[in-house]
């Protein structure tokens, strides 16, 4: 029996399929806005996207002001600098549109914007003491969930370590995810976001704060991302793909808030931090070596994952059926096309021990970690990841 208490976080409104976008105005107006900002990069702006956000709130009779400079990876200077303008004038509206910068932008503007003191006093568990500015977050790309997590990710260059904000006043007041604004995401993005919202099924799935809920979503986030990621990229036309990746990425964010992420994550901080290594990518090449690594930790989650990857693994012995869940995300992320180790990436090899304490002194991430890691485990996956 699972003692363990069933809860769970989320928007106040979760609005997802094809259109959704459309009940934007609606949502709006809920909030009483009649000013906003529109936080994004300049991408989006660039896509048309941007321009359908603000035609549907001035339809409502909602004035908006634009802030574009919003950067991949965004470091602590970007977000101090939308902070600035989110508190310049009166608004009672915060959009983030976009991949996970956009959304976390957003989400530290609007936080940041009733509460005292500076970024650095936030970074950490539970620190932020008021409601924000209400927020709706509209994904992009498929990947990131930032749209339905309690964490705004930001890179602090000084540390050159990725930091975070959790706080349930994070959270949004309203998701809208909408297949139709993946459309426009080229192969590359496509699959670093995708593989990003892999990681976070696969993690949150087999987390040591998991439970009968979160494995709900995180193992239909598996199975919708795994039979459909390598034809979104291929064909980025195909909608039922850019669909399964849309709701898989959403279910995937929703079990990541609710029960986190391990060593993954950990381990590709550092290379963020340091070698500006983007976010999916760093995720999704450590990912199958911390899988193989962590198969010991709870070998039928791990044999399950490969089933719900397409793997015909019976009848295999249960501890080779957790093996090949490994193996297939090697397969997924290699017909992906995307640096395949971290030589390729720059990461020298002397970097390895720094980037391994690094990993270590994330603990709220190892501490959900399914198999104990000494900062000697951590030293070799990096090693056989080179």
């Amino acid at each position: 029996m699972d003692t363990k208490i069933i809860s769970l976080r989320s928007p106040h409104l979760i609005l997802a399929g094809v259109n959704s976008l459309e009940r934007l105005g609606d949502e709006a107006k809920a909030v009483e806005a009649k000013k906003a900002l529109l936080v994004t990069d300049k991408g989006v702006v660039e896509s048309g996207i941007g321009e359908r956000v603000q035609a549907l709130l001035k339809k409502e009779g909602i004035e908006i002001d634009i802030f574009n400079k919003v950067i991949p990876d965004p470091d602590i200077g970007c977000a101090e600098v939308c902070i600035e303008m989110a508190k310049s004038e009166r608004y009672e509206l915060i959009l983030g549109v976009g991949g996970g910068s956009s959304m976390d932008i957003a989400s530290v503007a609007s936080v940041m914007s009733t509460n005292p003191g500076r970024i650095q006093d936030y970074l950490g568990i539970n620190l932020v003491k008021k409601p924000g500015i209400p927020t709706i977050l509209i994904p992009t790309t498929a990947g990131t969930g930032a749209e339905v997590t309690p964490n705004a990710i930001l890179t602090d260059v000084e540390a050159k370590l990725k930091k975070a904000i959790v706080s349930p006043y994070i959270l949004p007041r309203v998701a809208i995810v909408d297949p139709l604004l993946s459309l426009s995401m080229p192969p590359p993005v496509t699959s670093s976001s995708g593989i990003d919202a892999l990681t976070h099924a696969i993690e949150s799935y087999t987390s040591n704060n998991a439970t009968v809920l979160t494995d709900l979503f995180a193992k239909e986030a598996i199975m919708l991302i795994g039979r459909s990621l390598r034809t979104a990229v291929a064909n980025g036309n195909n909608l039922q793909a850019r669909y399964d990746m849309s709701i898989g990425s959403l279910y995937a964010g929703i079990a990541l808030a609710n029960a986190g992420v391990t060593a993954v994550h950990a381990l590709a901080y550092p290379l963020g931090g340091q070698f500006n290594v983007a976010h999916g990518i760093a995720n999704g090449l450590l990912l199958p070596y911390v899988m193989e690594f962590n198969v010991l930790g709870d070998i039928p989650k791990f044999a399950q994952i490969a089933q719900l990857l397409g793997e015909k693994v019976e009848p295999l012995p249960l501890l080779e059926q957790a093996h090949r869940a490994a193996n297939t995300v090697k397969a997924i992320y290699k017909d992906l096309k995307i640096p395949q180790s971290l030589t390729e990436l720059e990461v020298p090899k002397e970097a390895i021990p720094g980037m391994a304490k690094a990993a270590m002194n994330v603990t709220r991430l190892m501490g959900n970690n399914p198999r104990e890691m000494a900062v000697e485990d951590v030293e070799r996956i990096y090693e056989e990841a080179l």
